[in-house]
């Protein structure tokens, strides 16, 4: 067996699932702050396009995806980002993004070869060292934290590091803790990378969660050796369709597009056709993006409230949250569990970050409201650690 492999932790999100179950078999109200998979229906002109389009005879779908989707797809990305893709060379259809993702350093690395590194943020999503420890590639976690405002910097990076990295990964509006990345740093990273000679990928799948200014893509900045993930699990309430698209670099996304007739294809076609249907519409995701701000809102007064100290950010639907003094992250959900609300630990997101804690704003807002009443203040937390 692969020894790095064995060595990391379980997946987060099923610990979280579990602790969710064992609750509900003791008849517990839970309120399930923990895994970010948002409870509000998909749209229905989305339901409706998936259910138009289921074929009489079903066929494998291509790598590429029907050509279509991808034009619907980068007419949406010019609109919003204001950058023009050819749908034929630059944009490729993935199932979501955590599965391109995954792929990618299998495609990209090859450990025998000078360039064997993958870089990083730490906290951050867990497939990009996943996916890169699969590859059998060397990995470079970035360290983020409160000092340097969750950023990734190309300083907090050795040169030595950035001249053997195949991947350079950002990851921005950030999970866990909602942060955005500020242009100077996107551009100081495009600079990096036309320095150093790395691929710059940028996981960019909650853009459109945002609560204050438009966040910003990599692509606005660079294009050559750039690609950008976006997705439909978070934008459009699709988790369940499994739909994202890997846009950038012609090259790059020839390579992949050949290499990834090995290991998958687009999604099926009539899940393309609900694709097509989300990437062109915005009414729902205004709607959607609405909700939010109710949940956030609520969430924001009452730990507040309560003492808490939460992280100032405008993107995501995450708030990430600091323990109370004298508690660290698993204590502190550990003593939420017994009150029926899950949350997940920072530590979830890589070590370094015990003194944190994220809620996924997935309850509705009534079950928010309700939430609240069952979490103690700081001072009650403070007081049962002693």
């Amino acid at each position: 067996m692969n020894e790095r492999i064995l060595a990391l932790k379980p997946y987060p999100m099923l610990e979280l699932a579990r602790r969710k179950k064992a609750l509900e078999e003791q008849g517990v109200e839970v309120f399930d702050f923990g895994t970010g998979d948002p409870k509000e229906a998909t749209a229905p002109l989305i339901r409706e396009a998936l259910q138009a389009a289921v074929p009489r005879v079903s066929q494998y779908p291509s790598v590429k995806g029907e050509a279509e989707l991808r034009r619907v797809f980068c007419r949406w990305f010019e609109g919003r980002f204001g950058v023009s893709l050819d749908p034929e060379t630059q944009a490729l259809p993935s199932r979501g993004s955590k599965e391109a993702i995954f792929h990618l350093p299998l495609v990209l690395v090859d450990p025998s070869r000078e360039r064997d590194t993958v870089v990083f943020p730490r906290p951050g999503y867990p497939v990009m060292e996943i996916g890169s420890l699969y590859a059998g590639a060397k990995t470079y976690p970035v360290p983020l934290h409160a000092a340097n405002d969750y950023l990734m910097r190309p300083d907090l990076v050795p040169p030595e590091v950035l001249d053997k990295a195949a991947i350079v990964w950002l990851n921005y509006p950030h999970n866990p803790t909602g942060r955005d990345l500020p242009d100077d740093l996107f551009r100081a990273w495009v600079e990096a990378r036309e320095r150093h000679g790395f691929i710059l990928c940028s996981d960019e799948c909650y853009t459109e969660i945002y609560f204050g200014k438009k966040p910003r893509s990599l692509l606005e900045f660079g294009g050559e050796g750039c690609l950008a993930f976006h997705s439909l699990s978070k934008r459009s309430g699709m988790t369940g369709y499994r739909s994202g698209m890997v846009c950038g670099d012609a090259g790059l996304l020839d390579l992949y597009s050949r290499c990834r007739a090995g290991m998958g294809q687009a999604m099926p076609v009539y899940e393309q056709a609900a694709s097509q249907a989300a990437w062109g519409d915005e009414v729902h995701v205004e709607e959607r993006r609405e909700i939010f701000r109710q949940k956030r809102e609520v969430m924001l007064e009452g730990l507040r409230a309560r003492g808490f100290t939460v992280l100032e950010t405008t993107s995501t639907f995450y708030l990430w949250v600091a323990c109370p003094p004298g508690l660290l992250d698993l204590e502190l959900a550990k003593r939420l569990l017994e009150k029926g609300v899950i949350v997940s630990p920072g530590s979830f997101f890589g070590p370094g970050n015990e003194e944190w804690f994220r809620f996924a704003l997935v309850p509705g807002v009534e079950d928010c409201k309700r939430a609240l009443e069952c979490i103690p203040t700081i001072e009650a937390l403070s007081g049962n650690s002693e």
